[in-house]
């Protein structure tokens, strides 16, 4: 465990390697599961790279130089962390070259441009890459390509496929793993997402390595209605206009923010589909048909793309719905005749 950090031990040693060989690189961009550490390792690396007291290739910054103290409080002159704003879909223009007033006198690009203040570099953190516009990945695209002195660029993504060619192309990838199951057990444990050591097991295996994953499935609401759902699936009676009404109440008990509304129904149509996938392997093992899963499952993948384009949510979840009465009656039809 580096710092805090379980998981990504054989990534701390990529990054001692390279700082000991002089090799550091401009513009790093770190993938891998949501919910793995990536934000959180990438914070304490530039800790480690502005620390002035001890050597960056040692990793381990001594928390007691200015450096440290202003990192830790927030307030490192050298160092800057660009998201998604509160409830904006995407990374703005204007967080990287300044708005329209201000261009290329304020943002990541102007700043990061300027000479160090503490020590002899600056750094900066881009979480959520995965949501670049053309427009914003552009306008850090000469920044990319012409990196001031000392700057480290970090953005935290997802996946490769998720980032724009002009990202991924001036980047070197760091690839982070899933936590193993004992990881997410131990942390579930400490914090307090399941009461014994058997729940805290059961949780990181349903996790996939992911401690987000973890944190949302530990609402039994969201397994409770799961299983209402795939009742009436297995039942081959889908009642979508009832159950629309139910659905629609449990996205909303999320919150006024519409980004917890959104997340709450990826989170349950991630388990119809694992369901769904499931029923679909038993029947691969049985030999009977499988057109009717597919195209249910194909059904909610394509409404999780739905939901990530803003789609309207009462009415994704009436037109949802009612594609997979209209499936399972479909799969239905044979045995009736």
């Amino acid at each position: 465990m580096w710092q805090g950090i379980q998981g990504h031990d054989a990534v701390v040693q990529q990054f001692r390697e390279t700082l000991a060989a002089g090799r550091l690189a401009t513009t790093y961009l770190f993938v891998g599961p949501e919910g793995v550490g990536k934000r959180t390792f990438a914070l304490k690396l530039a800790q480690s790279l502005l620390c002035t007291t001890n050597d960056p290739a040692a990793l381990a910054p001594c928390g007691q130089c200015e450096s440290c103290r202003l990192f830790v409080a927030g307030s490192h002159p050298d160092f800057q962390l660009v998201d998604r704003e509160r409830g904006v879909r995407s990374l703005k223009v204007e967080q990287f070259i300044g708005d329209r007033d201000h261009r290329n006198q304020e943002g990541l690009c102007h700043d990061i441009s300027l000479r160090p203040i503490l020590g002899h570099r600056r750094v900066a953190i881009i979480d959520d890459a995965d949501w670049f516009t053309p427009e914003s990945a552009n306008s850090l695209l000469k920044t990319l390509e012409e990196p001031p002195p000392g700057a480290v660029i970090i953005l935290v993504g997802t996946s490769r496929s998720r980032q724009l060619p002009t990202i991924l192309s001036r980047s070197q990838v760091i690839r982070f793993q899933p936590l193993s199951l004992e990881t997410v057990g131990d942390l579930a444990l400490a914090n307090g997402l399941a009461p014994d050591t058997a729940a805290a097991a059961r949780l990181a295996e349903r996790s996939g390595g992911s401690m987000t994953r973890a944190r949302d499935l530990a609402d039994d609401a969201l397994f409770d209605i799961r299983d209402r759902f795939m009742a009436g699936w297995n039942a081959g009676h889908l009642d979508a206009s009832r159950f629309a009404r139910e659905l629609e109440e449990f996205i909303n008990a999320a919150g006024k923010e519409a980004d917890a509304r959104r997340r709450r129904f990826h989170q349950f149509l991630g388990l119809v589909a694992d369901r769904l996938l499931a029923s679909l392997r038993q029947s691969a093992i049985e030999g009977e048909p499988s057109a009717g899963l597919l195209a249910a499952i194909d059904r909610c993948l394509e409404a999780e793309e739905q939901i990530d384009c803003n789609a309207n949510q009462a009415t994704l979840v009436e037109a949802w719905l009612d594609d997979l009465a209209t499936i399972l009656q479909g799969q239905h039809e044979p045995a009736r005749r």
